[in-house]
């Protein structure tokens, strides 16, 4: 093998050992690089401390970006938390305080005019295994997560994405709702807030006609929503993608009435 030979050899070897550096370099700032997370901010009227979440959108994307855009627009100001669960949950987001409404587009889309024709109330598919997504987020204390509805099982798809605006903290583990719920934050500050309200004293239903009291899961005195406020740590997010909520009251009575 001649002199040419062996240098052009070497040169080719510090070449290659050249690029790996550079390579390894690069993927070691990658890993080591920290996600700026949004951060939203839960005031509550009559609570000192706020509850912070850290947002997820590595998990759940256009959950996130929905989450955001609602609270960007105000949507949550003066919703109350209408479900408390103790030992399991707290759940707010829906307008009508009842735990059967969810946004409209108007609610993310300033060109559509609040309660007109065009003004649907809208769904975001549900970001979690059941439903093809990849979401490995652990339903844990502190977690938040999307509610959704729960059709028969003629309509299941319908209801896995049936999520609009209602979200739930979880107080305690809850693996029972992992790959089947789109967990999309975590309570990172004011979990303590969290526990204060899920100790307050929840409304009874009283039947006119036997007297017998149920108590129900809403609290007696409502618990309001001051604002949302989010640190999106200069990303724009943009609009969620979305489609027309399913009626499952019409579906039914379509099907089983023919109305």
């Amino acid at each position: 093998m001649n002199k040419k030979v062996i240098i052009m050899i070497i040169a080719i070897i510090l070449v290659v050992a050249l690029i790996g550096l550079v390579i390894f370099g690069v993927l070691g700032k990658l890993n080591n690089t920290k996600i700026e997370h949004p951060i939203a901010t839960i005031e509550i009227e009559g609570y000192d401390k706020p509850i912070v979440i850290e947002l997820y959108p590595e998990y759940a994307p256009n959950t996130v970006k929905n989450f955001i855009a609602l609270a960007q627009n105000e949507f949550y100001k003066d919703q109350i938390v209408h479900r408390v669960e103790k030992d399991f949950v707290i759940q707010t987001g829906d307008p009508e305080g009842t735990g059967s409404g969810g946004p409209s587009y108007s609610a993310i889309d300033k060109s559509i005019e609040k309660d007109s024709d065009a003004d649907k109330e809208y769904s975001i598919n549900g970001e979690f295994a059941k439903n093809g997504y990849k979401n490995n987020l652990k339903h844990e204390r502190g977690v938040v997560s999307m509610a959704r509805s729960d059709y028969s099982s003629e309509v299941i798809k319908e209801g896995y994405n049936s999520a609009g605006s209602q979200f739930f903290i979880c107080l305690k583990d809850a693996p029972s709702l992992n790959g089947s719920y789109a967990a999309f934050g975590k309570v990172i500050s004011g979990m303590e807030t969290v526990d204060e309200i899920s100790n307050v004293k929840l409304a009874v239903n009283k039947d006119e006609n036997t007297g017998v009291e149920t108590q129900t899961s809403k609290p007696e005195t409502d618990v309001k929503i001051k604002s949302i406020t989010v640190d999106t740590k200069g990303i724009d997010y943009g609009k969620p993608e979305i489609h027309e909520a399913f009626d499952y009251s019409a579906w039914y009575m379509k099907k089983y009435y023919g109305m």
